[in-house]
């Protein structure tokens, strides 16, 4: 028989969520980060997200929340700017929607920026407007009908 070395097998690497119990500390930018907000999920563990200060990154997803932290279309994450690649960033931290909500409140983000609201509010299309999926009658239109 061979000797047990391990601490468990798979079930124990899934975990517990024990951390969703507690409040975190509410973590602002520093030099060199920026708020994004996630377009779509790419892959391989990459996204393209728009930062706050308007330009569109190709964000790689840092490996200590890779499979841990999931990270979908319309959250609010912070990215760590690269020196050598403007138009490339890592996501370093995920924003919780109550989290993000504080942000707004606290004047970090801009008011016009939509908090999770993912592909309800047309980011799962291309390039789509927020009202774009909606089609208005007018009163002649209906007594045609």
């Amino acid at each position: 028989m061979p000797k047990n070395k391990g601490k468990g097998g798979k079930n124990r690497k899934r975990g517990k969520n024990e951390a969703d119990d507690n409040k975190r500390e509410l973590l602002f930018k520093e030099d060199g980060q920026e708020y994004a907000l996630v377009n779509r999920m790419l892959g391989n563990g990459r996204c393209e997200a728009t930062c706050i200060d308007g330009t569109k990154r190709l964000c790689h997803i840092r490996g200590k929340m890779h499979k841990k932290v999931w990270i979908a279309a319309g959250d609010i994450v912070l990215v760590g700017l690269r020196d050598y690649q403007n138009d490339k960033a890592d996501i370093i931290f995920k924003y919780m929607p109550d989290e993000a909500r504080l942000l707004k409140a606290y004047g970090e983000l801009p008011e016009t920026t939509l908090l999770n609201e993912g592909i309800a509010a047309g980011l799962g299309g291309e390039d789509e407007g927020v009202g774009s999926n909606y089609v208005v009658f007018e009163d002649e239109d209906i007594d045609k009908i």
